[in-house]
Formats: C-alpha cells, sequence, structure tokens
C-alpha cells in the first residue's frame, strides 16, 4: 500500500488559466473615485507538488478608471484555476496581471488568504498603481 506522502494526482498547467474570459462593462462616472471590493471564499486551485486541493478567499479591491470587471465573468475566470497547480504567492501576481490586463484600473489590490493547511496559514498581497496614483 503506498504510503500518504508518495501519492500525487494530476494537475493542469497554467495554460487552463482562461484570462480570455474576463469581461467589462463602461464606467459611467470617469473621474469620481470610487473603491470597489470583489470577495469570494469559493477559490479553489490545487497545490503543485501533491495535486491536492487548496481553498482560500480572493479580495480584489479596485479603482476604475473606464471601465468595471463583470462579475460572472470573473468567476468563470477563477473557475479556470480548479485543476491548476499554482503557488499561493504565484497566484495573487497572475490575477493582478490579468486583471489590469483586462480593466487597466487606476489602482488595484489582490488579496490571497489561503485556508490553513499543516498549522501554516498564508496571506498573499500585491498592489498596482497607476503611473500618476503611486503612493496611494
Amino acid at each position: 500500500m503506498p504510503q500518504p506522502h508518495d501519492r500525487r494526482y494530476d494537475v493542469a498547467d497554467l495554460s487552463s488559466i482562461d484570462p480570455g474570459v474576463l469581461e467589462t462593462f463602461t464606467y459611467e462616472y470617469p473621474g469620481k473615485e470610487i473603491v470597489i471590493t470583489i470577495s469570494t471564499d469559493e477559490f479553489t486551485a490545487v497545490c503543485p507538488w501533491s495535486g491536492l486541493p487548496d481553498f482560500g478567499t480572493i479580495t480584489v479591491e479596485y479603482t476604475p478608471r473606464t471601465v468595471c470587471i463583470e462579475l460572472r465573468s470573473f468567476k468563470y475566470y477563477l473557475l479556470s484555476y480548479r485543476q491548476v497547480g499554482i503557488y499561493q504567492e504565484h497566484l495573487a501576481n497572475r490575477v493582478m496581471e490579468d486583471l489590469v490586463a483586462c480593466s487597466h484600473p487606476q489602482w488595484m489590490k489582490v488579496t490571497v488568504d489561503y485556508r490553513v493547511r499543516g498549522g501554516v496559514h498564508t496571506v498573499v498581497h500585491r498592489e498596482y498603481a497607476a503611473p500618476r496614483h503611486r503612493g496611494r
């Protein structure tokens, strides 16, 4: 009988992530700075070493410039990670890059808060500011 540490489940590679599903809609109040917060505790990816599921909360805060992220498409985007083996630290960077590319915000912060596993709790933050908004 195999030992638990010898078992490994298949994982999908990063090409399974689908940023093309992200959609936006026009922000009708350009110049009016607001902060939009999107949060879900239903995020799932897998450990790139073991293939075991990782569960976490993803929170995206941003100030739109001309468009807002459409929520249904955001959910589909996150679902594309379901079988992807990705490190928690890399996830925050990848989500940020994909969301900035689709929405071109004035400011954005992505927080990835994974459930405790093996007694270790990991929270990763990444922040972006368009050039004129640095130092926010």
